[in-house]
């Protein structure tokens, strides 16, 4: 996950520029530009998009680092039934968020739903934990998702363009402390009906 982000990074800082607001402003904005601008072999101002194959290997790295993630936390929630839905989300996503970059995005935002719907069953788990930390990040992370569905459904365009990397990082950051701060001890007493 971390070389996923320093790799689309580095796209963002080779960028030659043009936002859906701007087409001639120079360079990746930030709060201007959405992630998906970075994968076009031309850049929204015209020019050619030195920085597409940076952004290309960096969705390759976030795909299997969320695919990797969700296998893991399958094996760590007690109920099989809700493991299981965990892995094949894993297994999907090392798919659907590759999509992301291709000119088959349309089909990879699936992802993003695979995605929320796995974070919102894990927070179930997490919120029946005493992990009270992870609590409260799991329902800001799900917070962030809901708030850029809300702006870039209502096209609020300049907040959703900086939402969309504050779920990002917000994901990012809850992913890599469920990974290494969570094991199947924290999820025993979860089972119901005595199992």
């Amino acid at each position: 996950m971390i070389i996923s982000v320093i790799l689309l990074v580095k796209a963002a800082l080779v960028y030659p520029g043009g936002s859906l607001l701007d087409k001639n402003s120079v360079g990746f904005g930030w709060s201007k530009n959405f992630i998906s601008n970075l994968f076009s072999e031309k850049a929204i101002n015209g020019l050619e998009n030195p920085g597409r194959i940076w952004a290309i290997l960096g969705m390759a790295f976030q795909s299997v680092g969320y695919g990797v993630f969700f296998i893991n936390m399958s094996k760590k929630i007690s109920l099989k039934a809700w493991g299981s839905v965990l892995k094949y989300i894993g297994f999907a996503n090392i798919l659907l968020i590759f999509l992301i970059a291709t000119p088959f995005h349309d089909l990879g935002t699936i992802s993003i739903i695979l995605t929320l719907f796995g974070l919102f069953i894990i927070t179930f788990f997490i919120l029946k934990s005493k992990l009270r930390l992870l609590k409260y990040c799991c329902i800001i992370c799900l917070l962030t998702y809901y708030c850029f569905f809300f702006l870039y459904g209502f096209s609020y365009l300049g907040l959703a363009f900086i939402m969309q990397k504050v779920y990002s990082l917000s994901s990012i950051l809850l992913v890599l402390a469920l990974e290494y701060f969570t094991k199947y001890e924290d999820f025993v007493h979860s089972k119901t009906g005595g199992e």
